[in-house]
């Protein structure tokens, strides 16, 4: 596996796991920073990696009236504020070809919208500002199809891919995630972020908003890590009953130590459950047998 460079860490390849944590959108410069900040001191307690992530619009909300966050300039210039005076690398997702080079200038990694995950000029703007992009995977689609996906990126000069999962549409209002995307996933070659929360939207179900199951995110993320990622995405709130987007299913920011200590046990017992393996599959004979 390919490994991608992120400030001082690297995600994939046998690294540690890695974590990108964050509101899912910049409600204000003070909540950015006050959020990114315990983040940070969580992060450095339990000694994991982390990515701060916000949008500055979330350019796809259920309703017309739904809050969609600063805008561009005054986004970047809140995660720029964040990244100088937390020393997290951030991140923030692009709907516009012409938003990837000045995104670029601000954040450390792109993230590309599971809904935008096919839009060859929006990946290959993304691609080409050498910065690592996080593509999310789209709910309509199987995890082979990201082959082409990623080779759109690469195809235009980039190779630090991260290919994030994020549930596939099931039936009316609902997502499931089918665990065997996760290594399926983890065959293309690119290390695989797991977004637990938004795996655990149901999407147009409250009404004009997103409702969502918040109260499973501890089962799903650790049923995603036994299964073998390489970064798990949550999006994190202190008081989620107020976040202007994706209340339903944010982290409450006091839950976040605990579950990030039992995550790295799962991974640690996870990975020397495949080095004891030899990670070796099993042939289909041997399964008939």
């Amino acid at each position: 596996m390919r490994p991608v460079r992120i400030g001082s860490f690297s995600i994939g390849g046998g690294s540690p796991l890695a974590f990108i944590l964050g509101p899912c959108v910049i409600e204000s410069a003070s909540h950015a920073l006050d959020t990114a900040a315990a983040i940070r001191d969580i992060a450095a307690r339990c000694g994991v990696p982390v990515i701060f992530k916000a949008s500055y619009d979330k350019a796809n909300r259920t309703s017309i009236s739904s809050f969609r966050g600063p805008g561009l300039d005054e986004g970047l210039r809140v995660l720029a504020d964040v990244r100088s005076r937390t020393g997290l690398p951030v991140s923030t997702d692009i709907h516009e070809p012409a938003q990837a080079a000045i995104a670029a200038r601000a954040v450390d990694v792109l993230q590309i919208p599971a809904f935008l995950s096919r839009q060859t000029d929006l990946l290959v703007a993304a691609a080409r500002t050498g910065k690592p992009v996080n593509v999310k995977k789209g709910q309509f689609l199987a995890p082979k199809d990201m082959k082409h996906v990623i080779s759109k990126i690469t195809g235009a000069g980039n190779e630090s891919v991260l290919v994030t999962e994020r549930g596939v549409s099931f039936g009316y209002n609902d997502l499931v995630v089918d665990m065997r995307a996760l290594p399926m996933l983890r065959e293309l070659g690119y290390p695989v972020v797991f977004d637990v929360t938004h795996s655990l939207q149901l999407p147009g179900a409250g009404n004009g908003v997103t409702a969502g199951l918040a109260q499973y995110i501890e089962p799903l993320a650790s049923a995603g890590v036994a299964a073998g990622v390489d970064a798990v995405f949550m999006e994190v709130h202190a008081d989620p009953s107020k976040a202007k987007s994706d209340a339903a299913n944010a982290l409450r920011l006091d839950l976040l130590e605990p579950l990030i200590m039992k995550l790295k046990r799962i991974d640690t017992a996870a990975r020397e459950t495949v080095s004891a393996s030899g990670a070796r599959a099993f042939t289909p004979s041997e399964v008939e047998g």
